[in-house]
C-alpha cells in the first residue's frame, strides 16, 4: 500500500484506506469447548454394545505341556508299532509328530516364548523315540545276536544312523517350532 501523497496544507487528497487484518479475532467460547467433529469432542446417541464374541482364552500352559507330551509318546508309539516292511519311508512321519505336538501346545498354550522351542525338542524327541522303538522291534525279530540287549539297541541305532535320519530330525525340529507358533496364533 502506499503512502497518501500529502497536499499543498499537508493533507491528503486521497480518501482515507481502511483497515486490513490478517487474522480474524478468535469468537469467544466457554472453558473446556471442544468443537463438534474435533478430537476430544463428546458423541451424542452412543452407547456401546456389549461385545457378542467371547473374551481372549485364558492361557493354560500345564495342561498344554502335559497334552503335548502324551502326543509325542503317541507319536513315537505309532512310529515304533508301524510295519517294518515300511521302515526307509517312515522318517517323513516327522511331521505328522510334530503337527500333533503342535496343536495342544499352540491352542492351549497361546502366543507364549516358551512353547515353540519346547514343541520343536519334543517333536524331535519324539522321533528319536520312535526310532528307538523301531530299531528295537527289528533287533528282537531277527532274533538274539551281538545287538540283542535293550541297552545295546542304542549302539546299533546310531551304528544304523543315516544322512536322510537327520534331515528328518531337522524336519521335526524346524515343523515342531513352526507349527506350534502357527497353531498359537490361529486361536
Amino acid at each position: 500500500m502506499t503512502a497518501p501523497a500529502p497536499d499543498a496544507d499537508g493533507q491528503s487528497v486521497r480518501p482515507p484506506t481502511a483497515q486490513h487484518y490478517t487474522v480474524a479475532p478468535l469468537p469467544a467460547a466457554p472453558e473446556g469447548y471442544v468443537a463438534p467433529g474435533m478430537p476430544g469432542a463428546p458423541v451424542t446417541g452412543y452407547e456401546p454394545v456389549a461385545p457378542t464374541h467371547r473374551a481372549a482364552p485364558r492361557r493354560r500352559t500345564a495342561p498344554a505341556i502335559a497334552l503335548a507330551l502324551l502326543a509325542a509318546l503317541l507319536g513315537a508309539l505309532a512310529y515304533g508299532c508301524a510295519p517294518l516292511r515300511a521302515a526307509d519311508s517312515l522318517g517323513w512321519l516327522a511331521i505328522a509328530q510334530a503337527g500333533l505336538i503342535a496343536l495342544p501346545l499352540g491352542r492351549l498354550g497361546g502366543p507364549s516364548r516358551l512353547l515353540p522351542p519346547l514343541g520343536a525338542l519334543l517333536a524331535a524327541a519324539a522321533l528319536l523315540l520312535g526310532q528307538l522303538t523301531q530299531h528295537l522291534r527289528q533287533v528282537r525279530a531277527d532274533g538274539p545276536g551281538p545287538d540283542g540287549l535293550p541297552h545295546d539297541a542304542l549302539a546299533g541305532w546310531r551304528a544304523d544312523l543315516r544322512p536322510l535320519d537327520l534331515a528328518f530330525y531337522a524336519i521335526a525340529l524346524i515343523g515342531g517350532y513352526l507349527l506350534t507358533r502357527r497353531a498359537a496364533t490361529r486361536t
